[in-house]
């Protein structure tokens, strides 16, 4: 390597000084801005959903799953599904809300050669998927026209 490449990866590195981990607040961000793009019937059939970030899943949400590791899930979708919704509306029900996960998300992010764009859109579709009752090849589908 001569002089004038490590001139080159120098300034390459320099540019990696600066940067930080997607905070929650630039993670939702994110998980937002990859909503638009998901394909607009898709976004009409799912219609008002709240989207939160938290840096890990809760103890009771990960027993309940009987998940072990706090890295175990990427998101949740929680409320009632299309396939469970009833005509008549339940008093006290949570509006339907997908939850990421920041520290899962990221680890995975790091462990596989994938933009986290990518990753936060599919897990965004995997667990719209969940509300609409989806096949994997139907969110598979969903994926693709967003991208």
């Amino acid at each position: 390597m001569g002089e004038r490449d490590d001139i080159a990866a120098a300034r390459g590195a320099a540019d990696w000084r600066e940067v930080q981990a997607p905070s929650l607040d630039d993670l939702e961000a994110l998980a937002r801005a990859t909503y638009v793009t998901l394909p607009v019937n898709f976004r009409r059939l799912v219609g008002d959903i709240a989207m939160r970030v938290a840096e890990f899943p809760e103890p009771d949400v990960l027993a309940d799953l009987g998940v072990e590791s706090d890295f175990g899930i990427l998101g949740l979708f929680q409320g009632i599904g299309m396939a469970q919704d009833s005509a008549v509306e339940d008093t006290g029900q949570l509006p339907n809300m997908i939850w990421l996960y920041r520290r899962p998300i990221l680890d995975y992010w790091a462990e596989y050669e994938e933009t986290l764009g990518a990753v936060v859109s599919h897990v965004l579709v995997h667990e719209i998927g969940h509300h609409f009752g989806l096949s994997d090849d139907d969110m598979e589908a969903i994926e693709k026209a967003a991208s």
